[in-house]
């Protein structure tokens, strides 16, 4: 679990473990967060671990998932969730540093991720099968015009990759679908200095009202279950309509 330190990670991480899952908590920064989710989920009787890596690196990867396969035991599902905006701003204002870092570890970082998912799940090498779920966002339909286009891009990118890697080991065991959420009530808009824009843009949405982390939890939860068997190179939107 990528990112699941927070937000719509951390809610995928307690849905994930109060359904049997055992989760490795990826975190990059935030420590306390993730040692708290591991730890509520250890309460609740799940298995769970806090693992520190920046997926925008690819020996933090590799260090990742033999950290979680040695703690938890063998890979059966990758939930990419970890993924950065870049910050509110138009294309004309966007500083190529901080482009080059969001594309790092929201396209290249979900890439190498499903590339050691796939090495280890894959029946073609000895794996049992598995589900990767990509986190994706309705802004690669919308085009985040004004806010963040080149967010929006990044996950364009995403929504095509989960397509394509579902034909490529769709054989080999591995179903691999992607959530894209519309507006989500979570911190996400107060960190990029706008707390107030799930409010001031329910209006525009046919629900009128934000999603919450939950709601995206459980449709990860249903992709990656039996439930889903027959389900893959799907985006799944969940974003009331929009």
């Amino acid at each position: 679990m990528t990112g699941g330190d927070r937000g719509i990670g951390a809610a995928i991480s307690r849905v994930l473990g109060a359904n049997g899952y055992s989760v490795a908590v990826n975190f990059v920064a935030d420590e306390t967060a993730a040692r708290r989710v591991a730890h509520e989920l250890r309460a609740a009787g799940a298995e769970a671990v806090a693992i520190r890596g920046d997926i925008s690196r690819e020996e933090d990867v590799l260090q990742l998932f033999e950290s979680a396969e040695r703690q938890l035991g063998p890979l059966t599902a990758l939930v990419n969730n970890a993924g950065i905006t870049g910050g509110f701003s138009r294309v004309e204002s966007v500083a190529a540093g901080a482009l080059a870092r969001m594309l790092a570890v929201n396209v290249a970082g979900t890439i190498i991720c499903s590339r050691e998912a796939v090495r280890k799940m894959s029946t073609h090498s000895g794996g049992h099968g598995g589900a990767i779920v990509n986190i994706s966002s309705l802004a690669a339909r919308t085009g985040g015009a004004g806010e963040w286009v080149h967010y929006a891009a990044s996950k364009g990118a995403i929504d095509s990759f989960t397509i394509g890697l579902a034909r490529e080991v769709a054989s080999e065991g591995i179903r691999v679908n992607a959530v894209a959420p519309g507006l989500i009530e979570t911190d996400l808009h107060a960190a990029n200095g706008a707390p107030d824009r799930p409010q001031r843009l329910a209006p525009t949405i046919p629900m009128q009202r934000p999603g919450t982390a939950d709601e995206v939890a459980n449709g990860v939860l249903w992709l990656l279950s039996k439930a889903a068997s027959y389900v893959t190179g799907t985006i799944l939107e969940i974003g009331g309509g929009r």
